[in-house]
């Protein structure tokens, strides 16, 4: 079965609102119904139970072309350099509280905890940072150009603390950008009250109450959106990139095995020099700095050399060759369906001690195929199960069976090496006839077909899937 934090339960006492009781990997769109794949919007949709493992990245508000974005990254920097300015007045209690306030921002769910839950920073961390307005003299005198250089000069400062602190200091914004996609899309909110968000007139944060917001069904807690073109896997100001690249290793230690993080972070505070020309170096190559996707297909001539690799394996478990395969097809597959389907993940359960491996698809109800598959099989989610078999036998249709439920929707896919023997053909156009649950399949030679077709570019690969379904409409009663 799947595990218990990919199953997500509707609670009874939350609005009716086109209700999913089980979902695997939920998002916010799916629980609500509405109809729209990740490529179509403009911010990532919030999972319900864990992370999007993306980051806000400052720069890309610096680099835009959009006047208002650059309007929000001088106001996100002088929220940052007035901690600086609350320090030289003797006011750095002030400076820390607000710092270690900013270090955590939950309603965006940026990052990779599976839980949507982190932890701010403590108040000598927070000073650390305070400091550098004081040690450093062109943050003395000007304030920083971008605040994320602060990962060059402290310890444990990573990109998912630069991505909370940004989305907290732009909150009031991203409030308002979050209303604007609900109303637009009809996602459900409540008024909710959100802690802090920053007030730039006052310099600090407050409460805001009765925010139309939408919500974690699980706990209430409300969620803010941020827009895709913000977000990259990686700030594009980054220590690990400047230590690869731009560090003068050799200046710092002769031996590799004594060149520490500390020591380098030491080094940056007494050379800005070296940072400051790694900054420039930065904004000059801006134009290659682009936002990261949630989900990247992989190239034509990859997709050409994964289904190579499935050919050549064998049917069966002989060397690992059942697992080989589920590696293949899971890499193979979303690739082909996107952007039609978005894919949620691959899924482990067990049926009769059979361990058994699916990929899991949102079902965007992009195309007249995916919307039958929802009215007709309450497919909100679609599940292709890998079968590296010679044959697909009885107790693999029974097993689908099981697994196709009201919940889940009744639609299921084999992905299998050969097509289905006519008595096992004839069970899943019985299975049809009986319950209504359609199960069809996809061959060595449909994925074949698949690839062609996703080289060519003239049809989508969603349409081999489509007409594998019609021939099974066909031989249905």
């Amino acid at each position: 079965m799947p595990t218990t934090r990919s199953i997500w339960y509707r609670r009874s006492n939350l609005p009716q609102h086109a209700a999913v009781p089980l979902l695997i990997r939920p998002r916010l769109t799916d629980y609500h119904g509405i109809h729209a794949a990740q490529v179509d919007l403009d911010f990532a949709i919030p999972f319900l139970d864990e992370d999007i493992p993306l980051y806000l990245d400052p720069f890309m508000l610096w680099r835009s072309p959009s006047q208002q974005d650059h309007g929000l990254h001088i106001g996100l920097i002088n929220a940052f350099n007035h901690l600086g300015v609350l320090a030289a007045q003797g006011k750095e209690a002030q400076a820390i509280e607000t710092l270690i306030i900013a270090s955590e921002c939950d309603e965006v769910g940026l990052g990779t905890s599976l839980t949507r839950k982190g932890k701010r920073i403590g108040a000598d961390k927070a000073r650390e940072i305070i400091d550098l307005f004081k040690v450093i003299p062109r943050y003395q005198q000007s304030g920083f150009r971008h605040f994320e250089e602060i990962q060059l000069f402290i310890e444990g400062i990573s990109k998912d603390r630069i991505s909370d602190i940004g989305c907290n200091f732009l909150k009031s914004f991203l409030i308002d950008f979050t209303i604007e996609q609900c109303q637009k899309l009809s996602v459900p909110t409540q008024d909710c009250t959100v802690e802090h968000v920053y007030d730039a007139r006052l310099g600090m944060f407050k409460r805001e109450v009765g925010v139309p917001l939408p919500v974690n069904p699980e706990n209430g807690s409300p969620i803010i959106f941020v827009p895709k073109r913000w977000l990259r896997f990686a700030p594009w100001i980054s220590y690990d990139e400047y230590f690869e690249k731009h560090c003068p290793q050799d200046e710092i230690s002769h031996k590799p095995e004594e060149l520490t993080r500390v020591k380098v972070l030491n080094y940056n505070r007494q050379n800005y020099g070296v940072i400051d020309q790694y900054i420039q170096l930065k904004e000059r190559t801006a134009d290659d700095c682009a936002h990261d996707p949630l989900f990247s297909q992989i190239p034509i001539t990859s997709a050409k050399r994964v289904f190579a690799e499935i050919k050549k394996l064998p049917t069966g478990k002989t060397n690992g060759a059942d697992v080989k395969y589920e590696k293949l097809v899971g890499r193979l597959l979303p690739s082909l369906f996107y952007p039609s389907l978005d894919f949620a993940q691959e899924q482990a359960r067990t049926d009769d001690g059979v361990s058994i491996r699916d990929l899991i698809f949102y079902n965007t109800r992009s195309t007249p195929l995916l919307q039958e598959l929802m009215d007709d099989y309450g497919s909100r989610q679609i599940t292709f199960e890998m079968k590296n078999v010679a044959a697909i036998e009885r107790t693999h249709i029974d097993q689908i069976n099981r697994y196709l439920t009201d919940e889940l929707g009744k639609f299921g896919v084999f992905v299998t090496r050969k097509p289905l023997k006519r008595a096992e053909f004839q069970r899943t156009v019985n299975l049809w006839g009986g319950q209504r649950k359609a199960v069809i399949t996809l061959t060595d030679a449909d994925l074949e077909r698949m690839v062609e077709v996703f080289d060519s570019k003239q049809r989508a690969p969603l349409d081999i899937l489509n007409m594998k379904y019609r021939e099974f409409q066909r031989a249905c009663p």
